[in-house]
């Protein structure tokens, strides 16, 4: 899957192990790392609905629209999908297998 950044700021972070441990700490970097490897591997958004401690997610209420995976704690990787068209399905679910790029927004403790 192809991951794009809502900015560079965040970008830097999540991408340099010096930035992101200053940020979030040596655990949080490395699961972060580990879940944007993830996500980079994956063909489509489905592929991460069986990955084993990321609790890929859609998101409701005032955040409905995204989806999270796990990371550490409370923090969560937070992401949409980057198509132009967000694929749906007939009942206006989101078609997770339709899913190929995102763009990550944060990595926030939204409880």
């Amino acid at each position: 899957m192809r991951i794009l950044f809502v900015d560079k700021d965040l970008m830097l972070a999540c991408t340099d192990a010096a930035v992101g441990r200053c940020r979030w700490g040596a655990d949080c970097i490395k699961i972060i790392r580990r879940r944007l490897d993830d996500l980079e591997a994956a063909d489509t958004l489905e592929d991460m609905r069986s990955l084993r401690g990321a609790r890929c997610h859609e998101l409701i209420g005032d955040r409905s629209g995204t989806l999270s995976v796990d990371v550490k704690g409370p923090f969560r990787l937070v992401f949409r999908p980057a198509e132009d068209s967000i694929p749906r399905k007939l009942d206006g679910g989101l078609n997770w297998a339709k899913v190929k790029s995102i763009i990550v927004l944060e990595v926030v403790d939204y409880h």
